[in-house]
């Protein structure tokens, strides 16, 4: 799910810098309007950690292999930190593995982090409601979030396709990876799920939203 250095044209580079840029200048205008907007920043360093340990672990699912985005969890726990935590971790993955790269950060901060602000408001629409409701829209939020990124990927990728290559190939590949998506989704769905069962009885607190 992460696009590498010199995949896409430069336009398409420079125009997922500005559009992160913006959506991070939103984030951050949100942020600043709490009370305490550091308050929250143990658990924005956490749920980042976890992002840029989790997604660099490959899951086989033949003919291919995908890795854990943990863009639903980090939206649902985080709120409008979700996106300016996502871009941290992917720069540093970038840097330190190789994983996405440094021309395409912007591109793959909006691939996966508007996925992650999506699932975010999604669960904060549930209103009042019992375990069962909060199970139901975590798992929404989580597999919505791998399905949202996947979609947004595919676009990203066959508008920047070069002419002299296939482009009917290149789509039937893309269309291969987005079905090895959805069990991924199922996953990561359940772990939102879950982890959503755990809070709401340990401290419900951390599921308010930031």
């Amino acid at each position: 799910m992460h696009v590498p250095d010199g995949f896409l044209p430069l336009g398409v580079t420079l125009a997922g810098y500005a559009g992160a840029a913006a959506v991070t200048a939103l984030c951050l205008s949100r942020i600043a309007r709490r009370p305490d907007p550091r308050a929250d920043m143990p658990r924005v360093a956490m749920l980042t950690a976890a992002f840029f340990a989790g997604s660099l672990i490959h899951i086989p699912v033949p003919p291919t292999s995908v890795h854990l985005l943990l863009s639903g969890l980090t939206g649902v726990l985080l709120g409008w930190f979700a996106f300016p935590a996502i871009l941290v971790g992917l720069f540093f993955q970038a840097v330190m593995f190789g994983h996405g790269g440094i021309t395409t950060l912007g591109v793959n901060a909006l691939v996966i982090g508007l996925p992650a602000l999506a699932a975010g408001a999604l669960f904060r629409l549930r209103g009042a409601g019992g375990p069962a409701r909060d199970a139901v829209f975590g798992f929404a939020a989580g597999g919505g979030a791998v399905l949202l990124a996947a979609g947004f990927f595919a676009a990203v990728v066959i508008a920047g396709l070069p002419a002299h290559l296939d482009g009917e190939l290149e789509r039937r590949a893309i269309g291969v990876l987005a079905l090895a998506m959805l069990p991924l989704a199922a996953i990561e769905g359940a772990v939102v799920a879950s982890i959503v069962g755990v809070l709401r009885r340990v401290d419900p607190g951390l599921l308010r939203g930031v």
